[in-house]
């Protein structure tokens, strides 16, 4: 299965693949170009591309939002529902959100993010939330 993350610069992106991947935290820099990982859980594989561009074989969307970063979540939004009704390619993908940084003060809880993300409106669309607690 591929699943593509994408996200804000310093949604934890990285943070939240090598957390899949390895169980443990590690301190990251900001990826330049892309980062490609096969995370195993279970019995399943996944190849997870954290990357800024998109890929017509995608089958998963994981969008990253840092749930304290109030200011740019408005340009979240935008991005988040530019590749889904825009995207050809992303039209049958199924999107998980997670809502990163919860831990942080004044994170944003999965309803508000919802609600701020405009997820109601991704009509004819399969949307996913979860709240992903990384302790940096």
């Amino acid at each position: 299965m591929r699943i593509l993350m994408v996200g804000l610069d310093a949604a934890g992106k990285t943070t939240i693949l090598y957390k899949l991947k390895l169980g443990e935290i590690v301190t990251t820099i900001p990826t330049i170009g892309f980062n490609v990982e096969t995370v195993e859980y279970k019995n399943i594989s996944f190849t997870v591309w954290d990357v800024g561009g998109r890929d017509k074989n995608t089958e998963g969307l994981l969008f990253a939002v840092g749930s304290n970063d109030r200011d740019r979540v408005v340009e979240a939004r935008d991005e988040l529902h530019r590749m889904m009704l825009d995207e050809d390619e992303l039209r049958d993908v199924v999107l998980l959100v997670f809502a990163n940084k919860q831990d942080l003060p004044n994170a944003m809880n999965a309803a508000e993010i919802t609600d701020k993300l405009g997820l109601h409106f991704l009509r004819q669309r399969h949307w996913y939330d979860t709240l992903l607690l990384l302790r940096v």
